[in-house]
């Protein structure tokens, strides 16, 4: 696991320092206010936090993203194993997740903003529609996928419904649940970021617009490389949780 780990770090090292090469370069051939340099923006960093109220709006969109992440997790989990192993539940709910998937999620914001209001219900409710059918969607394909004669041994055992929960269908999901919050959390914060500059003082998105707006390029610069920081800290802690949760993948 050490050398994982090591692998792991030494690539997103070089990682960075690629990126930042990159930016510096781009930086020095443009040579314009709008695009600092890295070392511009680094400077600028503490800044953030002790005069511009930085980690506050970090905060605020964390607060948001893990609650909406916590409760597509929660529901779409228990609705795709439902969905999985009921075949009424999969024809009732399939057709509802399919015509409601597609539809671009940044549209619903205004219907949202009418039902919900400008406040945290809206945006939260904006997370919800992102991230719950894809969890619910991959639990199910998941769920579906296990062979029914593998319960079939658990019942012959005298196994009792939460050891074949447990046993069987807990460890065939842990994997897709774990898989679509990866990839719904980038979708997210992106959608997020969006919703933020509507009826908030609070949130990175508002943050961002805001520097913009004022012209502080390296503020701005500065709020999109802690926005990022963001996702990929969550995206570790989803990794870290993955390695705590399945233990047969060690």
């Amino acid at each position: 696991m050490g050398e994982k780990i090591k692998k792991k770090l030494g690539g997103l090292v070089f990682s960075v320092l690629v990126l930042t090469v990159c930016w510096t370069l781009a930086a020095v051939a443009l040579n314009k206010p709008m695009l600092p340099t890295p070392l511009a923006v680094f400077e600028r960093m503490p800044e953030l936090f002790l005069e511009d109220e930085g980690l506050k709006h970090l905060g605020a969109s964390l607060l948001r993203i893990m609650t909406g992440l916590i409760l597509s997790l929660f529901f779409g989990f228990l609705l795709g194993v439902l969905m999985g192993r009921k075949s009424w539940a999969n024809r009732l709910f399939d057709p509802i997740i399919y015509l409601t998937y597609p539809v671009p999620k940044l549209a619903l914001l205004p219907i949202l903003m009418v039902l919900f209001g400008l406040g945290e219900e809206s945006k939260l409710f904006l997370i919800l529609l992102i991230i719950f059918p894809q969890v619910v969607l991959a639990v199910r394909d998941a769920v579906k996928a296990i062979p029914n004669n593998l319960y079939d041994i658990y019942h012959g055992l005298r196994a009792t419904r939460l050891q074949c929960f447990t046993h069987i269908t807990l460890p065939a999901s842990v994997y897709a649940l774990l898989s679509a919050s990866r990839v719904s959390l980038g979708i997210a914060i992106s959608v997020l970021f969006f919703a933020e500059t509507y009826g908030t003082t609070w949130g990175m998105g508002y943050f961002i617009m805001d520097a913009w707006q004022r012209l502080d390029y390296p503020a701005m610069y500065g709020a999109v490389v802690l926005l990022s920081t963001l996702g990929l800290v969550l995206f570790l802690v989803i990794d870290a949780i993955g390695y705590l949760v399945m233990k047969w993948e060690r």
